[in-house]
Protein backbone atom coordinates (compact mmCIF):
# COMPACT_ATOMS: atom_id res chain seq x y z
CA UNK A 1 0.00 0.00 0.00
CA UNK A 2 1.57 3.18 -0.88
CA UNK A 3 2.27 6.00 1.98
CA UNK A 4 -0.39 8.27 2.81
CA UNK A 5 -0.50 12.33 2.53
CA UNK A 6 -1.67 14.66 4.86
CA UNK A 7 -5.42 13.94 5.10
CA UNK A 8 -6.78 17.16 6.66
CA UNK A 9 -9.04 17.95 3.87
CA UNK A 10 -11.48 15.38 5.11
CA UNK A 11 -11.69 16.80 8.41
CA UNK A 12 -13.13 20.39 9.92
CA UNK A 13 -10.23 21.52 11.30
CA UNK A 14 -10.09 25.36 10.19
CA UNK A 15 -6.47 26.62 9.03
CA UNK A 16 -5.46 28.32 12.71
CA UNK A 17 -6.24 24.79 14.06
CA UNK A 18 -3.15 22.68 15.49
CA UNK A 19 -5.38 19.92 16.47
CA UNK A 20 -2.36 17.73 18.18
CA UNK A 21 -4.63 16.32 20.75
CA UNK A 22 -6.15 13.20 19.02
CA UNK A 23 -5.40 11.11 22.46
CA UNK A 24 -7.62 13.26 24.35
CA UNK A 25 -10.53 12.94 21.47
CA UNK A 26 -10.40 12.27 17.86
CA UNK A 27 -12.07 14.82 15.27
CA UNK A 28 -15.00 13.29 13.20
CA UNK A 29 -14.19 13.27 9.58
CA UNK A 30 -16.76 14.54 6.95
CA UNK A 31 -17.86 11.03 5.96
CA UNK A 32 -18.31 9.69 9.61
CA UNK A 33 -20.25 12.50 9.68
CA UNK A 34 -22.59 12.03 7.08
CA UNK A 35 -22.76 8.84 8.06
CA UNK A 36 -23.55 9.21 11.48
CA UNK A 37 -26.49 12.14 9.89
CA UNK A 38 -27.89 9.72 7.85
CA UNK A 39 -28.19 6.86 10.23
CA UNK A 40 -30.08 9.28 12.44
CA UNK A 41 -32.51 10.35 9.77
CA UNK A 42 -33.69 6.76 9.23
CA UNK A 43 -35.06 6.92 13.17
CA UNK A 44 -37.66 9.59 11.50
CA UNK A 45 -38.96 7.22 9.68
CA UNK A 46 -39.28 4.34 11.96
CA UNK A 47 -41.09 1.76 9.06
CA UNK A 48 -38.18 2.16 6.73
CA UNK A 49 -36.58 0.18 9.56
CA UNK A 50 -36.33 -3.82 9.29
CA UNK A 51 -35.86 -6.64 11.58
CA UNK A 52 -32.46 -7.45 9.65
CA UNK A 53 -31.67 -3.57 10.24
CA UNK A 54 -30.65 -4.55 14.25
CA UNK A 55 -28.09 -6.57 13.14
CA UNK A 56 -26.65 -6.98 9.96
CA UNK A 57 -25.08 -3.18 10.20
CA UNK A 58 -23.65 -4.07 13.45
CA UNK A 59 -22.18 -7.84 11.89
CA UNK A 60 -20.38 -5.11 9.36
CA UNK A 61 -18.95 -3.48 12.56
CA UNK A 62 -17.45 -6.86 13.76
CA UNK A 63 -16.40 -7.94 10.06
CA UNK A 64 -14.48 -4.33 10.20
CA UNK A 65 -12.75 -4.52 13.64
CA UNK A 66 -11.60 -7.81 12.74
CA UNK A 67 -9.80 -6.94 9.55
CA UNK A 68 -8.50 -4.04 11.50
CA UNK A 69 -7.02 -6.43 14.37
CA UNK A 70 -6.49 -9.52 12.71
CA UNK A 71 -8.44 -11.82 14.60
CA UNK A 72 -11.95 -13.31 13.84
CA UNK A 73 -15.87 -11.72 13.40
CA UNK A 74 -17.42 -13.70 15.40
CA UNK A 75 -14.86 -12.98 18.87
CA UNK A 76 -16.12 -9.11 18.99
CA UNK A 77 -18.53 -7.41 20.95
CA UNK A 78 -20.25 -4.24 19.97
CA UNK A 79 -20.39 -2.27 23.71
CA UNK A 80 -20.51 1.41 25.03
CA UNK A 81 -17.17 2.44 26.42
CA UNK A 82 -13.71 0.61 27.37
CA UNK A 83 -14.68 0.55 31.02
CA UNK A 84 -18.23 -1.53 29.62
CA UNK A 85 -15.43 -4.25 28.21
CA UNK A 86 -13.23 -3.90 31.38
CA UNK A 87 -16.35 -4.99 33.26
CA UNK A 88 -16.97 -7.87 30.90
CA UNK A 89 -13.48 -9.58 32.09
CA UNK A 90 -13.19 -8.16 35.96
CA UNK A 91 -16.83 -10.38 35.79
CA UNK A 92 -15.51 -13.45 33.83
CA UNK A 93 -12.28 -14.02 35.32
CA UNK A 94 -11.19 -15.52 38.55
CA UNK A 95 -8.64 -14.30 41.42
CA UNK A 96 -7.41 -16.41 44.01
CA UNK A 97 -7.27 -15.30 47.88
CA UNK A 98 -4.20 -13.22 47.96
CA UNK A 99 -4.20 -13.25 44.19
CA UNK A 100 -2.66 -10.74 42.27
CA UNK A 101 -3.83 -7.95 39.09
CA UNK A 102 -1.01 -5.94 37.91
CA UNK A 103 -1.68 -2.39 36.73
CA UNK A 104 0.14 0.25 35.73
CA UNK A 105 0.57 3.22 38.49
CA UNK A 106 -0.87 6.33 37.12
CA UNK A 107 -3.51 4.10 34.79
CA UNK A 108 -6.82 5.49 33.20
CA UNK A 109 -9.20 5.10 35.89
CA UNK A 110 -11.33 2.74 33.12
CA UNK A 111 -9.03 0.17 33.82
CA UNK A 112 -8.20 0.05 37.54
CA UNK A 113 -11.76 0.32 39.38
CA UNK A 114 -12.93 -2.72 37.88
CA UNK A 115 -10.12 -4.65 39.12
CA UNK A 116 -9.77 -2.61 42.48
CA UNK A 117 -13.89 -4.29 42.87
CA UNK A 118 -12.67 -7.53 41.52
CA UNK A 119 -9.49 -7.82 44.22
CA UNK A 120 -11.85 -6.87 47.06
CA UNK A 121 -14.37 -9.32 45.92
CA UNK A 122 -11.40 -12.22 45.85
CA UNK A 123 -9.57 -10.96 49.36
CA UNK A 124 -6.47 -10.52 46.68
CA UNK A 125 -5.17 -7.45 45.46
CA UNK A 126 -3.77 -4.67 42.48
CA UNK A 127 -0.19 -4.79 42.47
CA UNK A 128 0.82 -1.29 40.54
CA UNK A 129 3.60 -1.05 38.92
CA UNK A 130 5.39 1.96 38.82
CA UNK A 131 7.30 4.05 36.19
CA UNK A 132 10.61 3.27 36.20
CA UNK A 133 13.05 5.55 36.20
CA UNK A 134 14.91 4.34 32.58
CA UNK A 135 11.23 4.48 31.46
CA UNK A 136 11.39 0.74 29.63
CA UNK A 137 7.95 -0.64 31.21
CA UNK A 138 8.10 -3.61 29.68
CA UNK A 139 10.97 -4.64 31.94
CA UNK A 140 9.51 -4.02 35.10
CA UNK A 141 5.75 -5.42 34.40
CA UNK A 142 7.82 -8.70 33.19
CA UNK A 143 9.61 -8.64 37.01
CA UNK A 144 6.47 -8.29 38.65
CA UNK A 145 4.25 -11.00 37.41
CA UNK A 146 4.72 -13.99 39.20
CA UNK A 147 3.22 -17.26 40.41
CA UNK A 148 0.70 -14.82 42.65
CA UNK A 149 -0.46 -13.25 39.56
CA UNK A 150 -4.02 -14.19 38.52
CA UNK A 151 -4.12 -11.32 35.72
CA UNK A 152 -2.67 -8.67 34.12
CA UNK A 153 -4.62 -6.00 32.96
CA UNK A 154 -2.35 -3.13 30.75
CA UNK A 155 -2.69 -1.05 27.64
CA UNK A 156 -0.02 -1.02 25.06
CA UNK A 157 1.29 2.36 25.78
CA UNK A 158 0.77 4.71 28.73
CA UNK A 159 -2.35 7.09 28.42
CA UNK A 160 -0.19 9.62 29.84
CA UNK A 161 3.07 9.96 27.59
CA UNK A 162 2.84 6.71 25.38
CA UNK A 163 5.33 4.68 27.09
CA UNK A 164 5.45 1.36 25.34
CA UNK A 165 4.89 -2.14 26.14
CA UNK A 166 6.00 -4.69 24.58
CA UNK A 167 2.95 -7.34 24.93
CA UNK A 168 4.45 -10.23 23.26
CA UNK A 169 6.37 -10.85 25.76
CA UNK A 170 3.93 -9.81 28.50
CA UNK A 171 1.35 -12.38 27.36
CA UNK A 172 4.15 -15.23 27.02
CA UNK A 173 4.65 -14.04 30.64
CA UNK A 174 1.41 -14.47 31.50
CA UNK A 175 0.40 -17.57 30.60
CA UNK A 176 3.59 -19.17 32.13
CA UNK A 177 2.14 -17.98 35.28
CA UNK A 178 -1.21 -19.33 34.08
CA UNK A 179 -2.96 -15.36 34.50
CA UNK A 180 -5.39 -13.58 32.22
CA UNK A 181 -4.25 -10.82 29.62
CA UNK A 182 -6.86 -7.99 29.81
CA UNK A 183 -5.63 -5.27 27.24
CA UNK A 184 -7.32 -1.50 27.29
CA UNK A 185 -6.18 -0.84 23.76
CA UNK A 186 -8.39 2.63 23.51
CA UNK A 187 -4.84 4.63 23.48
CA UNK A 188 -3.45 2.70 20.65
CA UNK A 189 -5.98 0.01 18.28
CA UNK A 190 -6.52 2.73 15.08
CA UNK A 191 -2.82 4.80 15.65
CA UNK A 192 -0.33 1.42 15.94
CA UNK A 193 -0.32 -2.35 14.72
CA UNK A 194 -1.52 -4.80 16.89
CA UNK A 195 0.04 -8.34 16.55
CA UNK A 196 -3.21 -10.01 18.33
CA UNK A 197 -2.18 -13.36 17.11
CA UNK A 198 1.24 -13.10 18.93
CA UNK A 199 -0.24 -11.50 22.37
CA UNK A 200 -3.02 -13.40 22.79
CA UNK A 201 -5.13 -11.55 24.78
CA UNK A 202 -7.96 -13.01 26.93
CA UNK A 203 -9.96 -10.12 26.37
CA UNK A 204 -9.09 -6.67 24.11
CA UNK A 205 -11.21 -3.65 24.25
CA UNK A 206 -10.70 0.11 22.79
CA UNK A 207 -13.42 2.99 22.85
CA UNK A 208 -14.44 4.41 19.27
CA UNK A 209 -13.75 8.35 20.12
CA UNK A 210 -9.98 8.43 20.40
CA UNK A 211 -7.43 7.01 17.07
CA UNK A 212 -10.41 4.96 15.94
CA UNK A 213 -11.77 8.59 14.67
CA UNK A 214 -15.42 7.76 15.75
CA UNK A 215 -18.11 8.51 17.73
CA UNK A 216 -18.48 8.82 21.53
CA UNK A 217 -20.31 6.21 23.44
CA UNK A 218 -19.35 3.36 21.29
CA UNK A 219 -16.52 0.70 21.65
CA UNK A 220 -15.09 -2.61 20.75
CA UNK A 221 -14.41 -5.88 22.27
CA UNK A 222 -12.45 -8.99 21.03
CA UNK A 223 -12.56 -11.95 23.35
CA UNK A 224 -10.63 -15.48 22.87
CA UNK A 225 -12.72 -18.45 21.64
CA UNK A 226 -11.77 -19.56 25.17
CA UNK A 227 -13.52 -17.15 27.05
CA UNK A 228 -16.29 -16.64 24.94
CA UNK A 229 -19.19 -18.63 26.72
CA UNK A 230 -19.08 -17.03 29.90
CA UNK A 231 -21.80 -14.30 31.59
CA UNK A 232 -22.87 -11.21 30.18
CA UNK A 233 -22.88 -7.94 32.01
CA UNK A 234 -26.58 -7.72 31.39
CA UNK A 235 -29.10 -9.51 29.35
CA UNK A 236 -30.34 -7.94 26.27
CA UNK A 237 -33.19 -9.84 23.39
CA UNK A 238 -30.65 -8.85 20.99
CA UNK A 239 -28.14 -11.07 21.67
CA UNK A 240 -30.25 -14.66 22.12
CA UNK A 241 -30.22 -17.22 19.78
CA UNK A 242 -32.92 -16.43 16.75
CA UNK A 243 -33.24 -13.01 18.26
CA UNK A 244 -34.15 -11.26 14.36
CA UNK A 245 -37.34 -13.54 14.35
CA UNK A 246 -39.74 -10.47 15.53
CA UNK A 247 -42.83 -12.97 16.00
CA UNK A 248 -40.94 -15.60 18.38
CA UNK A 249 -39.30 -13.24 20.90
CA UNK A 250 -42.49 -14.69 23.08
CA UNK A 251 -40.64 -17.45 23.51
CA UNK A 252 -37.85 -17.29 25.72
CA UNK A 253 -34.59 -19.12 25.43
CA UNK A 254 -31.35 -19.82 27.64
CA UNK A 255 -29.37 -20.08 24.11
CA UNK A 256 -27.27 -17.26 23.03
CA UNK A 257 -25.91 -16.04 19.78
CA UNK A 258 -23.05 -17.23 18.41
CA UNK A 259 -19.56 -16.42 19.47
CA UNK A 260 -18.67 -13.02 22.18
CA UNK A 261 -22.30 -11.47 21.27
CA UNK A 262 -23.55 -12.40 24.05
CA UNK A 263 -21.32 -9.72 25.36
CA UNK A 264 -22.90 -7.05 23.47
CA UNK A 265 -24.33 -3.92 25.11
CA UNK A 266 -28.05 -3.14 25.43
CA UNK A 267 -29.33 -1.50 22.30
CA UNK A 268 -26.25 -2.04 19.92
CA UNK A 269 -28.15 -1.35 16.55
CA UNK A 270 -28.05 2.52 17.29
CA UNK A 271 -28.98 3.92 14.49
CA UNK A 272 -26.91 7.13 14.99
CA UNK A 273 -23.75 5.44 16.37
CA UNK A 274 -23.69 2.05 14.12
CA UNK A 275 -23.03 3.84 10.31
CA UNK A 276 -20.60 6.36 11.61
CA UNK A 277 -18.71 3.56 13.72
CA UNK A 278 -18.72 1.17 10.39
CA UNK A 279 -17.58 4.41 8.08
CA UNK A 280 -14.62 4.86 10.81
CA UNK A 281 -13.47 1.48 10.36
CA UNK A 282 -13.55 1.88 7.05
CA UNK A 283 -11.67 4.99 6.74
CA UNK A 284 -8.80 3.43 9.22
CA UNK A 285 -8.41 0.59 6.88
CA UNK A 286 -8.39 2.21 3.53
CA UNK A 287 -5.48 4.03 5.27
CA UNK A 288 -4.09 0.99 6.57
CA UNK A 289 -2.49 0.85 10.41
CA UNK A 290 0.77 0.08 8.61
CA UNK A 291 0.69 3.32 6.70
CA UNK A 292 -1.45 5.54 9.71
CA UNK A 293 1.60 4.28 12.04
CA UNK A 294 4.66 5.37 9.77
CA UNK A 295 2.95 9.38 8.84
CA UNK A 296 2.48 9.73 12.47
CA UNK A 297 6.15 8.18 13.70
CA UNK A 298 7.35 11.09 11.25
CA UNK A 299 5.55 13.61 13.04
CA UNK A 300 6.67 12.71 16.11
CA UNK A 301 10.50 11.82 15.11
CA UNK A 302 10.34 15.27 14.22
CA UNK A 303 8.68 16.21 17.51
CA UNK A 304 11.65 14.61 19.36
CA UNK A 305 14.01 16.24 17.47
CA UNK A 306 12.78 19.60 17.91
CA UNK A 307 12.34 19.92 21.52
CA UNK A 308 15.21 18.19 22.30
CA UNK A 309 16.65 21.08 20.64
CA UNK A 310 15.30 23.73 23.07
CA UNK A 311 16.26 21.59 25.98
CA UNK A 312 13.24 19.36 26.46
CA UNK A 313 13.30 15.57 26.39
CA UNK A 314 11.01 12.36 25.62
CA UNK A 315 11.61 9.01 26.34
CA UNK A 316 14.16 7.00 24.07
CA UNK A 317 12.68 5.65 20.77
CA UNK A 318 12.88 2.38 21.59
CA UNK A 319 10.71 2.81 24.84
CA UNK A 320 8.01 5.23 23.48
CA UNK A 321 5.09 5.26 20.86
CA UNK A 322 4.99 6.43 17.57
CA UNK A 323 2.03 8.41 17.94
CA UNK A 324 1.43 9.57 21.03
CA UNK A 325 4.44 11.04 23.04
CA UNK A 326 4.79 12.99 26.22
CA UNK A 327 6.96 15.95 26.05
CA UNK A 328 8.87 16.34 29.58
CA UNK A 329 9.49 19.87 30.62
CA UNK A 330 11.73 19.55 33.56
CA UNK A 331 10.08 21.68 36.17
CA UNK A 332 8.57 23.72 33.58
CA UNK A 333 4.72 24.54 34.69
CA UNK A 334 3.06 22.29 32.27
CA UNK A 335 -0.34 23.57 32.50
CA UNK A 336 0.85 27.39 31.58
CA UNK A 337 2.39 25.79 28.52
CA UNK A 338 -0.33 24.34 27.67
CA UNK A 339 -2.62 27.37 28.30
CA UNK A 340 -0.13 29.09 25.99
CA UNK A 341 -0.23 26.90 23.06
CA UNK A 342 -4.10 26.88 23.06
CA UNK A 343 -3.86 30.26 22.65
CA UNK A 344 -1.82 30.23 19.91
CA UNK A 345 -3.78 27.52 18.35
CA UNK A 346 -1.64 24.34 19.35
CA UNK A 347 -4.04 22.13 21.18
CA UNK A 348 -2.28 19.36 23.40
CA UNK A 349 -2.90 17.98 26.70
CA UNK A 350 -1.07 18.18 29.97
CA UNK A 351 -1.28 14.51 31.69
CA UNK A 352 0.93 13.98 34.70
CA UNK A 353 4.19 16.33 34.53
CA UNK A 354 3.79 16.19 30.67
CA UNK A 355 2.44 17.71 27.83
CA UNK A 356 0.96 14.77 25.73
CA UNK A 357 1.36 15.20 21.96
CA UNK A 358 -0.77 13.08 19.61
CA UNK A 359 -1.12 13.58 16.00
CA UNK A 360 -3.16 11.92 13.86
CA UNK A 361 -3.17 11.55 10.11
CA UNK A 362 -4.81 15.02 9.84
CA UNK A 363 -1.30 16.80 10.74
CA UNK A 364 1.45 17.48 9.05
CA UNK A 365 5.44 19.07 9.57
CA UNK A 366 3.80 22.39 10.39
CA UNK A 367 2.00 21.93 13.17
CA UNK A 368 4.60 20.33 14.49
CA UNK A 369 6.97 23.25 13.99
CA UNK A 370 3.86 25.79 15.74
CA UNK A 371 4.06 23.67 18.78
CA UNK A 372 7.93 23.28 19.04
CA UNK A 373 7.71 27.34 18.44
CA UNK A 374 5.26 27.90 21.00
CA UNK A 375 7.39 26.15 23.83
CA UNK A 376 10.51 27.65 22.66
CA UNK A 377 9.11 31.32 22.89
CA UNK A 378 7.15 30.25 26.60
CA UNK A 379 10.03 28.30 27.92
Amino acid sequence: MPAIACQRNRFDLPPEVAYLNCAYMGPLSAAVLEAGRRGLDRKAQPWTISPADFFDPVDEIRELFARLIGGDADGVAVIAAASYGIAVAARNLEVDRGGRIIALAEEFPSNVYAWLDLAERSEGEVAFVHRPPDLDWTRVVLETIDERTSVVALPHCHWTDGGLIDLVKVGERARAVGAALVVDATQSIGAMPFPLDEVRPDFLVTANYKWLLGPYASALMWVAPERRDGCPLEFSWMTRAHSEDFPQLVHYTTSYRTGARRYDVGETANFALVPAVAAALRQTLEWGIDEIYTYIGALTDELADGVEAIGLSVAPAGLRSRHLVGVHLKGAPAEAIASAMASAGVHVSVRGDAVRVSPHVYNDAADIGRLVDVLRTTL
